[in-house]
């Protein structure tokens, strides 16, 4: 089986997007079809997905006569509003970060700049074309209509009715042409079909104003939800689509500007002060601070220097650079970060299969109680044109289009949200699951603490670090070198020792200046006979005697990442009571958690003990998120009921994880959790608030008081909002 990407374009109605996706699912060669509304995306999986495409094709135009499949590598960037050539979205063989989620075909042709951006602006102009036009209809439309009504106050009622005949026809005819068109395929519920339906049968009992009014309505709401779909779309996409359109490339003594997908690995590009830096590279000349914010959401600019890593889409803020190109764009960090969200948006989360499902019902079940309102109680009354008008009204609002439209739009906020935080969630379900999370369980090393030792403190006399370090020069332990760095950070000339030796599993004996210096753990003394007094302090103590004396100690310890304590409080007080799982000596763990203020602890454990811990937690608590950054993590991140790995950590936890956190920063994990509830939130105020609408509206009709206009805004206008109200993800602070 092979799974491809492509754009599926002219879907205007998110309804519509999941009756083709039904219907590609039920074509017997298709194994799985996916269709994201938001991002315009179909994944497509089956034995030959190009193959297919001519035949879904026509399927998808039984649904919406426009409909159009187009291969990914000509696309427009998801969004309409920008200007970058978008032809990047094909993968190199050595995707590794998100490869799961990607097994894209490598086989694609780029196609030339050129012909992108050709691409891009003939797609632009037709957007205009299309919304120009729209506007210019509605205001004819709505000039005479109301001319009709200035001439029905006249008593005037033909030429009143020739003006509205006039207003339907300009308003109502594609909407009634494609219900026509609709029907000889066989789609009964369509939303043209059922406006055309209650329009006509109101000009066929005289409500022609209302007729008239409705369908301009109704038109003005769809321009409207329409335009505030284009725009979220293409703010959530702008908000993660960092891809550069073009690079300076340095050719001998000049520069040349070309498109950012020619670069190619080992180019010298140049960087000046306020650019993106445009791909992952390396710099070789220059110096400059780097703004990471927009990838991994840190706040404190990084210092950069010839020899150091820097990764595209991060802004450089003061010096100019010369970089080397590492990785091509399409495997770059700007293009991984729009993928990962693209595919996040993919993966749909319960809640709105569920929708769909739903909606699939919800229509139906409407019509027929529409069909008994205008039959039934006209029976039993004889009052003919004011129940088939409360049945009009009925059809009018039976398009679910509000339901399907905004609960994946509410995900889709919050993963563009969540990215620009640092924070990439890897699909609606992860987030769905995050928002249900009732514990968190955290590594130690990589996720609490940084991972690096450091001299946190010396206790005695003056010159003990300088003694300590010039013995411990030669050796190659990583507490060694920590203290030989402490040394130099400080100035600390170092001394040539007459004699060493390194006891191994005890520290090391010297000569200085002719005194006899051993520095090392308890053991090393004790053997020497020296007593030393014992703290209750996290870290490892290097104990230091001079000629048989016991002189003091350096304090090494993994430093705390700033902001851990402040995590674990927001998370406790959202009602979560985090776990640390650690295979370091329980010793060094329990420190680590006071001094964080986690109260479970389990230190010393093999990364299958963790998962049998994890197991076990679950049991107890409910469901568990686990944090963790080492390849030995990779089991436990699966098997939790969601995985976060630290950005900074290896690639095979960021593979294994539901979540990555850019930032490596602990403060991730409680805002990580906020964006997940807060969607799942807003997902649900938008069914509740669409359905109670709906469900007002029809029991105002059945005691007379709704209009059809009241039934528009149930659908439309209800859509709009739901839309709105989705978007506020991507506000919050």
């Amino acid at each position: 089986m092979a799974r491809k990407i492509y754009t599926i374009a002219n879907v205007d109605c998110a309804n519509c997007a999941a009756k083709i996706e039904q219907k590609f699912n039920d074509h017997p060669q298709v194994e799985e079809a996916v269709i994201t509304f938001a991002t315009r995306q179909l994944r497509l999986t089956a034995q030959d997905p190009d193959g297919l495409i001519g035949e879904l094709e026509k399927i998808a135009r039984t649904v919406e006569a426009e409909a159009e499949i187009r291969p990914r590598e000509e696309n427009v960037p998801v969004s309409d509003s920008h200007g970058c050539d978008g032809g990047c979205c094909c993968h190199g063989e050595h995707e590794h970060h998100h490869e799961h989620h990607h097994e894209h075909d490598h086989s694609h042709d780029h196609g030339n700049s050129e012909h992108s951006h050709h691409d891009h602006h003939d797609h632009h102009t037709h957007d205009h074309a299309h919304g120009a036009g729209e506007g210019t209809v509605l205001l004819i439309g709505a000039g005479l209509f109301v001319l009709g009504l200035v001439l029905s106050y006249s008593k005037l009622s033909i030429p009143a009715l020739v003006a509205y005949l006039a207003a339907y026809v300009i308003l109502g005819k594609d909407v009634v042409w494609t219900a026509v068109k609709n029907l000889t395929k066989g789609h009964v519920f369509d939303e043209n079909f059922l406006m055309s339906l209650a329009t006509i049968g109101a000009f066929l009992i005289g409500e022609y104003p209302e007729a008239v009014g409705v369908m301009l309505f109704y038109r003005v709401g769809e321009f409207f939800e329409h335009k505030a779909v284009e725009r979220s779309r293409s703010q959530i996409m702008e908000a993660v689509d960092l891809r550069p359109e073009v690079v300076q490339l340095v050719q001998g003594e000049q520069t040349v500007t070309i498109p950012a997908r020619q670069a190619k690995v080992g180019d010298l590009l140049l960087v000046r002060p306020g650019d993106r830096i445009p791909l992952d590279g390396v710099v070789v000349s220059g110096q400059s601070r780097i703004d990471t914010a927009p990838i991994t959401g840190e706040p404190v600019p990084v210092a950069v220097a010839p020899g150091d890593s820097v990764i595209s889409g991060c802004v450089n803020t003061q010096g100019q650079l010369m970089i080397r190109a590492e990785k091509p764009l399409s495997e770059s960090m700007v293009t991984r970060i729009l993928d990962s969200v693209e595919n996040a948006a993919a993966s749909k989360p319960k809640i709105d299969r569920f929708i769909t499902r739903f909606a699939r019902v919800y229509t139906p079940v409407v019509v027929l109680a529409a069909a008994a309102t205008a039959i039934i109680p006209s029976l039993v009354t004889g009052e003919w044109s004011y129940w088939v008008y409360t049945a009009l009204t009925f059809l009018v609002m039976s398009c679910p289009c509000a339901l399907v439209l905004s609960v994946p739009l509410a995900f889709f906020a919050g993963i563009g949200a969540g990215s620009k935080k640092g924070i990439l969630f890897k699909g609606g379900q992860s987030m769905e699951a995050m928002a249900g999370i009732k514990t968190v369980v955290v590594d130690k090393t990589g996720t609490i603490t940084k991972g690096d030792f450091k001299v946190q403190k010396v206790v005695g006399p003056e010159g003990l670090l300088q003694i300590c370090a010039s013995c411990e020069q030669q050796s190659t332990h990583p507490i060694a070198a920590s203290i030989v760095a402490a040394a130099k950070e400080q100035g600390v000339e170092l001394m040539r020792p007459e004699d060493l030796e390194e006891l191994p599993g005890r520290g090391i004996r010297g000569k200085l200046q002719g005194r006899e210096i051993l520095c090392g753990n308890g053991k090393l003394l004790e053997e020497a006979g020296i007593a030393a007094p014992t703290t209750k302090e996290y870290g490892t103590r290097v104990l230091v005697a001079v000629d048989g004396q016991y002189q003091g100690y350096l304090l090494i310890a993994d430093t705390l990442k700033p902001g851990a304590e402040q995590a674990v409080r927001q998370l406790r007080s959202s009602g979560i009571e985090p776990v640390m799982l650690t295979g370091d000596a329980e010793a060094a763990a329990k420190a680590v958690a006071s001094a964080v203020g986690i109260r479970e602890v389990h230190g010393g454990l093999l990364p299958h003990q963790k998962l049998e811990r994890l197991q076990a937690i679950r049991q107890e608590k409910g469901a568990a998120m686990f944090v963790g950054d080492g390849i030995n993590d990779a089991p436990v991140l699966a098997g939790a009921d969601v995985g976060a790995a630290m950005g900074s950590g290896a690639d095979a936890a960021i593979e294994a994880a539901d979540v990555v956190f850019m930032t490596s920063d602990v403060e991730a994990i409680p805002q990580s959790l906020d964006i997940a509830r807060q969607t799942k939130k807003i997902a649900w105020q938008n069914v509740i608030f669409a359905l109670a609408i709906k469900l007002a509206v029809m029991i105002l009709g059945l005691f007379g008081y709704a209009s059809m206009w009241l039934a528009v805004f149930a659908d439309s206008g209800v859509a709009m909002l739901c839309v709105l109200n989705s978007i506020r993800m991507l506000y919050k602070k």
